[in-house]
């Protein structure tokens, strides 16, 4: 195998977000940005296949109409061997069709590659959009939702997660895998690593670099609003003469609200 490609994006860190109290609303624009945590489990899952494998090249690739060198740094770090950033203002807000679309013209500018990683979704969306879509784009066979993933020669063996069932795929090579959060931990890079990845190449490309058509990346869906859920806490307070009668009463309770079972 001699390049994979790992697809990253510079998602919000939903651990810090912080709501507007009077509308609810979530305030994102002033939250920290990081590699969405699926991301860095395909990126770290590409340099466990170069590693077993001896030869590979890991290049990374992101889509931002924001700066996002940091998380490219990161990705260096991690063990990524070169980034691609494509960074125009004409991408902010862009849907995970216009994104796929992106990433296409890019990777195609790139040339070959044996395989793409991505993760399965983005933490902030959710929308599991991306990765099929670039499949589809690129006519390649996709394998979704992998927690184990096997490589050899041309061949990618995955076990995908199903609703209630594990299913194993095979394809052949040049394909698109999208994994989950189960298929690894990701490493977290030495002072060594970060050091070294200050030296690494970042090629940063505009939609003009790309051909990108205007009307290609335009929205098709509009978000209204993005509302925190409202939680409200009942204030059941349950008393007893003892414990034992405070526990069966708290029992009933929480079989009455559904939150066990009987």
């Amino acid at each position: 195998m001699k390049r994979i490609i790992v697809c990253l994006k510079q998602a919000v860190d939903v651990s810090q977000l912080k709501v507007d109290p009077k509308t609810n609303q979530l305030l994102t624009a002033s939250a920290p940005k990081k590699i969405s945590d699926f991301d860095k489990n395909a990126l770290e899952e590409a340099i466990r296949i170069k590693e077993k494998l001896g030869e590979a090249e890991i290049y990374t690739v992101t889509v931002s109409s924001e700066d996002a060198k940091a998380v490219l740094r990161e990705a260096l770090a991690i063990g990524a061997d070169k980034a691609y950033f494509v960074n125009d203002p004409s991408f902010q807000d862009v849907d995970t069709s216009a994104t796929a679309y992106i990433l296409t013209e890019a990777i195609k500018k790139i040339g070959e590659f044996d395989l793409i990683l991505c993760g399965e979704a983005s933490l902030d969306s959710f929308s599991g959009l991306v990765g099929s879509r670039l499949a589809e784009l690129l006519n390649l066979p996709l394998i979704a939702s992998v927690r184990k993933l096997t490589v050899e020669d041309n061949t990618v063996v995955g076990e995908r997660t199903l609703e209630d069932a594990y299913e194993t795929v095979k394809a052949k090579t040049p394909a698109l895998i999208t994994v989950t959060r189960e298929i690894n931990q990701p490493r977290i890079p030495s002072l060594m690593m970060i050091m070294k990845a200050s030296k690494k190449e970042i090629v940063t490309w505009t939609a003009t670099d790309l051909n990108i058509q205007k009307e290609k990346v335009e929205g098709k869906i509009d978000v209204i609003e993005v509302l925190a859920p409202k939680t409200e806490r009942k204030k059941i307070m349950i008393t007893g003469e003892n414990k034992e009668e405070i526990a069966e009463k708290l029992a009933k309770a929480l079989i009455q609200e559904g939150v066990v079972g009987r």
